[in-house]
Order: structure tokens, then C-alpha cells, then sequence
């Protein structure tokens, strides 16, 4: 009689179980819903925090994921950068994506991690901080190229990458901002 009261009580948690699943994915994702209304660029957090498996469950995970989704896309930033520099034929183009580089490696190799683990750590300040200069440090690039004064049609596309990146900054910063003050 107990085996069957335990299988029955089992099946029961189970099925429980299968009908809560899909309550608590939706609260996820209505928090990545609530927390990406509160930022600059909705469809962009939305876009970078959706495919996430598994999918980042309260704000601080929401936070540490889109400071990857930073890292990810600096680095990819990065890496098209210095293709463009062995491409280049351009002096005033090739010196403007050689200052780009040398703004964005130190920010993905050292700083972005940094900001990861300050947040891991609960320091959303210094990550705020962190993130601020890597959005700078994407201004700061876009002007060289632009003051460059290449017509280099290569150029376009990097533009586009680095108002990615720069706009994924702003995101990831209203995140920790909402984190901080208890969305």
C-alpha cells in the first residue's frame, strides 16, 4: 500500500511539475519583457536575451547576460576591425582602425570580464562604470573613422557594428540600473 501512495504522490509532482513549467518560463520571459521595456533599445535587449538557453531567470543573470552579449560583440568588433587593417589600402583608413584596435583589446580582454565578475560579485557600480568607458571607447572610434575621411566602402558596415556595440552598452547599463533599483 505505501508503494502505491508513493507512486501516486510522485506522478502527482510530476504532472504538478509539467503544469508549472510553462508558468515559470513565461515569468522569465516576462521579466526580460519588463526589464528590456525600461532600456533605450527594447527590440535590441529582446533580440540579444530571447535565443539565451537557458534563458536568464532573474534580473542580476539578465544583467550578466547582456554584459556577454557586450563582450561577444566587441570582440566579433574587434576581429572585423583587424581584418580590415590586413585589407586596407587606405593610409588614413588603415591609422583610424589601428586606433580603434588599440581602444577595443584592452576593453575585451580586460575590462568587459571585469565588469562581469564586479557584477557576480554584486559591484554594479564599477560594471556601470566599466561599461560607460567601453560605450566611450566606441564613440571615441566611430570619430576616427569618420575624421579619416576614407571612402572606403568596407567602412559601412563597421559603422553599423559599432553602433551595435555601442547601443548594446546603453542596454546592458539600464539592466544593471534596473537591478540596482529593484525591477
Amino acid at each position: 500500500m505505501k508503494k502505491s501512495s508513493a507512486v501516486t504522490s510522485t506522478l502527482s509532482l510530476s504532472f504538478f511539475l509539467l503544469l508549472l513549467l510553462p508558468f515559470l518560463a513565461r515569468s522569465s520571459d516576462d521579466l526580460i519583457d519588463t526589464i528590456c521595456k525600461a532600456t533605450p533599445f527594447f527590440d535590441l535587449c529582446e533580440a540579444s536575451l530571447r535565443p539565451l538557453s537557458p534563458s536568464p531567470s532573474d534580473t542580476k543573470s539578465i544583467a550578466s547576460a547582456m554584459a556577454n552579449v557586450v563582450l561577444g560583440n566587441m570582440t566579433d568588433t574587434l576581429g572585423y576591425i583587424q581584418s580590415l587593417i590586413r585589407q586596407s589600402h587606405d593610409p588614413a583608413a588603415e591609422r583610424a582602425l589601428a586606433q580603434c584596435a588599440e581602444v577595443y583589446r584592452p576593453v575585451v580582454r580586460f575590462n568587459i570580464p571585469q565588469a562581469i565578475e564586479a557584477m557576480r560579485r554584486g559591484e554594479f557600480g564599477f560594471a556601470t562604470y566599466v561599461l560607460g568607458d567601453a560605450e566611450k571607447q566606441t564613440d571615441s572610434c566611430q570619430k576616427w573613422i569618420n575624421s579619416a575621411g576614407a571612402d572606403d566602402e568596407s567602412l559601412v558596415p563597421l559603422t553599423a557594428r559599432i553602433t551595435t556595440v555601442k547601443n548594446l552598452c546603453d542596454v546592458a547599463i539600464s539592466v544593471i540600473k534596473s537591478l540596482v533599483n529593484g525591477r
